[in-house]
């Protein structure tokens, strides 16, 4: 049987991430991975999470399995930490799952089963595992402009245009905050003709929120989320706890369907505990636990809180930093688009060529895209990047 199976594609990060570790070069810089690091290029363990696992080790007293949709304390958590009030909880049905990648996993095996000749509609660019899921699953799909790649920000009117022609019933994969690759999103304005659209057409919103906290703020980075689930009938809703937590090995994700009323809720919840039963039975608890402790008791939420947000303004600081040495190096502003993006990712809008420089010339690591993640910088190499941008000729 095993002779028969064919090579998969390398995929591209982790390749990157290899070619980076067997790099010599002293003055290397990992701008392709996509995890939170510290100016010490460390992936730290927050405090309210260490503090969250001592108090499990010492009250827990089973492993023994969770229920297929996991632990009600914690789908109550990150609904309320996500949506706060602004959508009844008796229409929200809700599993936990491993990581961001398994909500966004099941929610297209839902859509799969439910309306399988509907089209899923992801914005271009999007995070790679998004099509690549879809593919394997052989769901219809088609991309609407986002990104433009000349100013570096939003193609809000070729958006628009291109999600016109979605069908009654398709899906539309939105970013909630901080897109992944780009870092560039919507206002509020923009958000809400948006929701007209989806409402006018009959559309599904899909929103994948990995990024709560790395943006604006907890509260703000949430408001997109919050404006679309309030106001479209059905929403489809996944979120990850890796990066705001920091608990990226412990594969902490939810996924939330909201139903038109309450009444239709069991319905949904059944269909989501049936494919967790078919995937992995019964979610991954500890992460959720700790999550769940985390955002229940009031002193840990607030250090949390405190942390993530040491966590954003210094992400922010260096945006602003890069923004100006490359005005200062350049002389042009063309490079203000990285100050006003959010979250970890900003995408140059140059060619998988002039990455390949960057690489070859200046040992600097980004996904051929020209996708560059903020936190593998620190203040002392942000100058050397930006230099390394404007010697490339970028």
């Amino acid at each position: 049987m095993f002779d028969k199976l064919k090579a998969q594609p390398a995929d591209k990060i982790l390749a990157l991430m290899a070619m980076y570790r067997e790099d010599p070069r002293p003055t290397k810089i990992d701008l392709g991975v996509g995890v939170y690091k510290n100016a010490e290029g460390v992936t730290p363990v927050m405090r309210a999470v260490k503090e969250a696992e001592r108090r499990l080790v010492a009250e827990q007293t089973t492993k023994s399995y969770v229920g297929l949709p996991g632990d009600p304390a914690f789908a109550d958590a990150m609904i309320d930490l996500v949506l706060s009030e602004t959508v009844e909880r008796e229409r929200i049905a809700a599993i936990a799952t491993p990581g961001g990648t398994g909500a966004v996993r099941q929610a297209f095996e839902l859509i799969r089963n439910t309306s399988p000749d509907a089209t899923v509609w992801v914005s271009n660019p999007t995070w790679p595992n998004h099509v690549s899921i879809l593919n394997y699953l052989g769901m219809n799909h088609t991309a609407y402009r986002y990104f433009d790649a000349e100013t570096r920000s939003v193609d809000f009117n070729g958006m628009m245009e291109d999600l016109a022609e979605a069908k009654p019933g398709d899906v539309v994969l939105l970013h909630g905050c901080c897109h992944n690759p780009t870092g560039a999103n919507l206002n509020l304005t923009e958000w809400q003709a948006v929701v007209d659209l989806l409402n006018e057409k009959g559309l599904l919103p899909m929103i994948d929120i990995a990024y709560q906290g790395f943006g604006d703020g907890l509260e703000s980075d949430a408001a997109a989320t919050r404006l679309v689930a309030s106001k479209v009938p059905e929403c489809l809703i996944a979120g990850s706890c890796s990066k705001n937590f920091g608990v990226y090995r412990e594969r902490t994700g939810i996924l939330m369907a909201i139903s038109k009323t309450a009444e239709g809720t069991p319905v949904t919840q059944g269909n989501l505990n049936f494919l967790n039963r078919q995937n992995y039975s019964f979610p991954p608890d500890h992460g959720a636990r700790v999550v769940t402790t985390i955002l229940t008791d009031p002193a840990l939420r607030a250090d949390w809180a405190a942390e993530l947000e040491d966590t954003r303004l210094g992400m922010l600081a260096l945006r602003e930093q890069l923004a100006s040495e490359l005005q200062r190096l350049s002389g042009s502003d063309r490079f203000g688009f990285l100050a006003q993006h959010r979250g970890m990712f900003s995408q140059l809008g140059t060619t998988p060529d002039m990455v390949e420089r960057l690489r070859a010339e200046h040992a600097i690591y980004m996904v051929s895209d020209s996708r560059l993640n903020i936190a593998g910088l620190n203040k002392t190499t942000v100058p050397i990047l930006a230099q390394a941008i404007v010697d490339t000729g970028i």
